[in-house]
């Protein structure tokens, strides 16, 4: 059976240039004795939006894996897919991150409700798991409720699964279950049901993307109560562990963190308990990598500079049409956006400065940053211009990439404030 590492972590790459880039921060962390295993991640949505097509993420990994000679796991996941948008990456992906958060809250048939209430009378009642915060309380009435509200995502995660089974063939490939892009969190207790209800659908699923309580907006910083998050994290951990052995789920079954980067304030927490429990995690990421080649062209200066600007202006004109896909991961002040006027005054540094996700910098503007976030079809719409300047400026958006990935995600998770690495991930 093909195994999630313990440790591994999902990188964007919006038009396909930065693989190497993406993959030399990697290789910097094994040289500190910790090995993260990178999986590249695009979904079909941002294949439509930017004209691509899935093969072109495995092609430009396995060309960066054999440009640096890189001997460790890696994997491309198919983000994000339903039966309808599959087909496309079956021969190209080895991870699969079935979506099926449009199913959740939609009625399932009471009888298979009232099987499932009957067949796990084990989850009734106060279970104490090792390592929880408190033991879980759960009713018959909790079951059902969850049961009647998941039950018919579970069940379409059944249907994906068996799908990719029956053209890659059983264990060869990473099934990923997605939660996370729903209105209301997960719970500890109704994580636990889910799990039950995936496996009683036999999916052998190794990580699972639950929704915490907060904000996971794109590209920067978690919004919510730390104490919070931090007991929600280190219980779902302690549920997963109980889960494998009640359930016979896969033994590295670990949580999934989606809409991860730059998720500043979190990292020592996830550190922490990985250190704590030796838990494994997933980490994704999307179009962090997306900003870093814009402000590596802003660096640039020149054209590189100027195209940027250019794609911060169109932005600004078309905030709604560009926000409207993403309006539950943005938060976007429109009035510290600034205008086209005041951008076209900047040099280069400056208009990095603007978007590098450096909370500490004053001049960086977390609304700029999410505004461009969500604009990198602007970028696809400029074509050839923009990815021949990302060729013709490759070493300074590579150096930006990769400084990004290393620096300020890769050691945050998995390197302490001593300096010393959470375990090998082995």
């Amino acid at each position: 059976m093909l195994t999630i590492e313990k440790y591994s972590f999902g990188v964007g790459d919006r038009f396909a240039h930065q693989a190497a880039a993406q993959l030399r921060s990697f290789t910097r962390l094994a040289e500190k004795g910790i090995h993260v295993a990178p999986v590249w991640n695009k979904s079909n949505r941002e294949h439509t939006f930017v004209g691509s097509e899935p093969q072109s993420v495995y092609d430009a990994a396995a060309a960066a894996v054999e440009k640096l000679g890189f001997d460790r796991p890696w994997h491309v996941d198919a983000d994000h897919i339903g039966l309808k948008t599959v087909e496309p990456f079956l021969p190209c992906s080895d991870f699969f991150t079935l979506d099926v958060a449009d199913s959740i809250g939609k009625p399932a048939d009471q009888a298979d409700i009232d099987a499932f209430v009957a067949k796990h009378s084990e989850l009734i009642g106060t279970l104490e798991l090792e390592g929880l915060s408190a033991p879980l309380t759960i009713t018959e009435e909790d079951v059902r409720r969850v049961a009647g509200q998941y039950m018919l995502a579970t069940k379409e995660a059944g249907e994906i699964d068996r799908h990719i089974a029956s053209v890659k063939g059983e264990g060869n490939y990473i099934a990923e279950v997605s939660m996370d892009e729903t209105d209301e969190p997960q719970t500890p207790p109704e994580l636990l049901i889910i799990l039950a209800m995936l496996a009683d659908e036999n999916i052998r699923v190794q990580t699972i993307a639950p929704k915490f309580t907060g904000r996971f907006n794109k590209g920067v910083d978690y919004v919510g109560d730390l104490a919070q998050f931090e007991r929600e994290f280190n219980d779902d951990v302690a549920v997963l562990a109980h889960a494998v052995k009640a359930y016979g789920l896969p033994e590295v079954l670990k949580l999934s963190v989606h809409s991860g980067s730059d998720k500043f304030s979190l990292y020592p927490i996830i550190r922490d308990c990985l250190k704590r429990t030796g838990a494994g995690v997933h980490l994704k990421t999307a179009g962090t990598t997306w900003l870093e080649e814009i402000i590596g062209l802003a660096e640039a200066g020149g054209d590189g500079l100027a195209l940027a600007k250019e794609i911060y202006v169109y932005a600004l004109e078309h905030v709604d049409e560009l926000c409207a896909p993403y309006a539950s991961v943005i938060d976007i002040d429109r009035s510290q956006l600034p205008d086209s006027a005041a951008v076209e005054k900047l040099d280069g540094p400056a208009f990095a400065e603007l978007i590098r996700h450096i909370p500490s910098n004053p001049n960086f503007n977390a609304n700029v940053r999410q505004l461009l976030h969500v604009s990198f079809k602007v970028a696809a719409k400029a074509g050839a211009r923009y990815t021949d300047l990302l060729e013709s400026n490759e070493e300074i958006v590579g150096q930006q990439v990769t400084q990004n990935i290393y620096d300020r995600h890769l050691l945050a998770l998995f390197i302490d404030e001593d300096g010393k690495a959470i375990g090998t991930g082995a």
